[in-house]
Formats: structure tokens, sequence, C-alpha cells
């Protein structure tokens, strides 16, 4: 009894997460439709045209917008078992999309973007710095898997989507300190820019050590 108590809850509670983790990604869809067709004079970039004139900065801009919604949709089938269990193929090549998406695509553009971050040296350092482990992790955990080390993979890919969901969190971080605190907008963005991926990873870091043996 105590367990199909404790299977229920735990089976309600993943529900939850996916169900906010969708309709995230759906306010988050919503985003990167104001860039499609492709246009430098709507949200984020108004406040970006010291660089919008630079082709290369547009091409990252563009790029890791478009990438990140299949990357953060494609991480999301990379962790329910029974997707693991029931559906192995699905599993292993929405993993390459993912993957392949980070290290190739987004991470890259991320870091171009990092380098030209809102808020000066301080903001500038977090989105660099996170671009850079995004695409390590998630190399540790492609080099982990092809070597057979299961646990290693699971590990490194749940660092990996935390630093994915930053992109979820960061905005979250942003209304909420601005809902309690009301404090200046650069002074939101130099702690978001390290509060958004920070948090996610110390969380990451917890599941993983709760888990052990289980990962």
């Amino acid at each position: 009894m105590q367990l199909s108590k404790k299977y229920y809850l735990l089976t309600a509670g993943n529900v939850l997460w996916y169900a906010c983790l969708l309709f995230f990604s759906y306010l988050m869809l919503l985003i990167t439709l104001q860039y499609i067709p492709v246009r430098t004079d709507v949200a984020f970039l108004q406040t970006k045209g010291d660089v919008t004139g630079m082709l290369h900065y547009r091409v990252a801009f563009f790029a890791h917008v478009y990438t990140g919604m299949f990357v953060l949709l494609s991480g999301m089938l990379q962790f329910p078992s029974f997707i693991r269990r029931r559906f192995p193929a699905l599993h292993k090549w929405s993993g390459r999309i993912y993957a392949g998406g980070i290290i190739l695509v987004a991470g890259p553009a991320g870091l171009v973007m990092g380098y030209y971050g809102n808020g000066g040296l301080i903001s500038q350092t977090a989105f660099c710095i996170l671009a850079v482990l995004w695409i390590t992790f998630t190399w540790k955990g492609v080099t982990a898997i092809s070597a057979g080390d299961i646990k290693s993979h699971k590990a490194w890919m749940y660092r990996s989507y935390a630093l994915t969901l930053s992109a979820l969190s960061l905005r979250a971080w942003k209304w909420l300190l601005v809902f309690l605190f009301a404090p200046a907008p650069m002074d939101v963005y130099h702690i978001i820019s390290w509060l958004g991926w920070t948090s996610n990873l110390l969380v990451a870091e917890m599941i993983i050590r709760a888990r052990g043996d289980k990962l």
C-alpha cells in the first residue's frame, strides 16, 4: 500500500513537471515566432541596435533562437524511463538532435551572443561561461555513452539539460525579482545572467547525488 502511494505521488510529480515544462516551452515558442520571418526590430533585438548590423551576430542570434526550440523539446525526450525502454530509437535519435544542436549550433552561437551580451562584463562573463559549459557537458555526455558508461552519460545529460533550461529559468527569475523587489533593470540583468543557470546546475547536482546508483 505504501509502495503504491509513493508510486502515484512520483507519477503525479512527473506529470506536473512535464506539464510545466511544456507550458513554458510553449511560451518560448511564442517568443521564437516573433523572429519568423527574420526580423531585427522586435523583442530582444530592439535592445541590440549596436550589434544587429554585424552579420556574424545576426547569424549567431537566429541560429541560436531557431535551434533552441528543437534542443529544448528533444532534450525533454531523454529522461522519461518509459521512452528509453519502449522507444529506444526515439531516445537515440532525439538525443542526436539534442547533442548535435548544442555542440554544433546553439552552443557556439550562444558564445558569440554572450560576448556581446547586455550588462557589460558581468553579464558577458556569465553568458560565455554558460555557453562553454553547455557545450562541454553535452560533449561529455556523448563521449560517455559512446564508451558505454551509462551512469556518467546520465549525469552529464542532467547537467546539460539543466543549462538548456536556463532559457526558461532566466525569465522566471527576472519576473520574480521584479515582482518582489523592483530593482533597477540593469541590476536585474546582472543577477539573472548568473542566477538563471547556476541555480539550475545546483538542482541538477542535487538530483545526481540523490539518485546515486539509480542513475
